[in-house]
């Protein structure tokens, strides 16, 4: 089975629909969201309901928590000026949909959460070895999928493993749809080969200038 993994959409449509076109030309057989859907971007109802009627896991992201009815205060000021314009752009049920969301599931023998599996509710920043290493004893299954900081990697349980092969644990952070981080524009997201054991991130273009027009449109921070 291919698993195409998408995470930080971050209400960014085109950026959405294009990685979606890209996963079914690859012969994705399942979605998965690793939160983050709304926050940042200019059309969080449209992605909220792609995700939430095409993918077959949805986990809870930060920026859902704060757009569901959370506190926001951990937020930049950017996010927190979205969290409320998204708030109103909701609807009741899409607001109790995020709510309900889980901080962490399993399926495809992989583990599949927002942030970090060690304290999921704490959104921490994996930002040296020791905090990516002391996350493997808070899963089980062979690979741990996150988002949260909009930048691809592949961590393995040992060091000098570079790829994903089997005979070792990984914690994989597959990047941003909407808003990725690492001075690369384009949108990225993984695809895992259950099968063959294998994980490939992925980077494409999409219709920047539209997502740029809608955030002025809808009057977001620039």
């Amino acid at each position: 089975m291919l698993v195409a993994v998408l995470s930080d959409i971050h209400a960014n449509l085109p950026a959405l629909r294009t990685a979606l076109q890209l996963a079914e030309a690859r012969g994705a057989d399942a979605l998965v969201n690793l939160g983050d859907v709304v926050g940042y971007g200019p059309s969080p109802s449209e992605c909220l309901e792609i995700v939430r009627t095409e993918f077959a896991v949805n986990i809870l992201g930060n920026h859902d928590a704060a757009v569901a009815g959370s506190d926001d205060e951990a937020l930049p000021r950017d996010g927190r000026a979205a969290v409320d314009l998204h708030r109103a752009m909701l609807s009741d049920d899409q607001r109790v949909w995020l709510r309900d969301l889980p901080l962490v599931a399993e399926a495809f023998d992989s583990t599949f959460v927002h942030a970090a599996p060690f304290k999921p509710e704490k959104w921490p920043r994996l930002e040296s070895m020791r905090d990516t290493q002391i996350q493997f004893d808070a899963f089980d299954t062979p690979i741990c999928f996150i988002g949260h900081s909009h930048r691809q990697a592949i961590v393995a349980d040992t060091l000098g493993v570079f790829r994903v092969r089997e005979g070792h644990r990984y914690l994989v952070n597959v990047g941003s749809v909407g808003q990725p981080r690492d001075r690369d524009p384009r949108l990225g997201f993984a695809l895992f080969d259950t099968e063959a054991f294998t994980v490939e991130l992925l980077r494409e273009h999409y219709d920047r200038a539209q997502t740029v027009a809608e955030i002025a449109k809808v009057g977001l921070p620039k």
